[in-house]
């Protein structure tokens, strides 16, 4: 099965040609701003994808949208302002894809304790500079929250389909991405911009 790219990828190249108008992000808030909208983007060509592609193909297609789908997006958002974007999960299923780094863990842990007081996940999200390696960084996370469909591939045993438990299993023998429910946190949407890029 091969995607058909094209129509998600123009009405994410309008979205990203929007988003990034703007001349430069001098203070943090800007920049908060900035990387909610490309949160949003990332999320909303993903879900398209995800629509499309279990419509067309079924509950097996769910699995390329997300090894093959998302990374793509996140490049195309990457590339068109030199930030890296990417999704990391609280459970990892391809640890080449998904693993969280120390930064990312610790905003994983708050944004959980923050939903077990009742905060709602779909407004959450954390922005800081952070000192690195190679230089300050200012680095954001939006917090993805599990829906419906995400049970297909990684609910409970009932929710996923015996299709796409072979493959999961076949593909991803350590698989530690399953048994989430509806509400549950599912990872985040991660964005860095080093500081001598701005």
């Amino acid at each position: 099965m091969r995607f058909k790219k094209h129509h998600y990828f123009t009405a994410l190249s309008l979205s990203l040609s929007i988003a990034w108008l703007s001349p430069g992000w001098a203070e943090s808030s800007q920049q908060h701003q900035a990387a909610v909208d490309a949160s949003q983007i990332f999320m909303q060509a993903l879900g398209r994808a995800m629509k499309t592609e279990m419509k067309q193909n079924g509950p097996v297609a769910a699995i390329k949208v997300c090894t093959e789908m998302s990374p793509t997006i996140a490049s195309e958002i990457s590339r068109a302002k030199g930030w890296k974007v990417s999704r990391v999960g609280t459970r990892v299923r391809n640890p080449m894809l998904g693993m969280p780094d120390v930064w990312e863990q610790k905003v994983l842990a708050n944004f959980q304790a923050r939903a077990d007081e009742g905060e709602s996940l779909q407004s959450m999200s954390y922005s800081e500079w952070v000192d690195e390696p190679n230089g300050k960084a200012f680095r954001f996370m939006k917090a993805i929250g599990v829906k419906p469909v995400c049970l297909t591939c990684h609910g409970g045993p009932s929710d996923i389909p015996e299709p796409v438990k072979n493959i999961l299993s076949e593909r991803y023998p350590h698989d530690q991405a399953t048994g989430y429910k509806q509400g549950d946190l599912r990872g985040a949407v991660s964005i860095k911009q080093p500081a001598k890029q701005m």
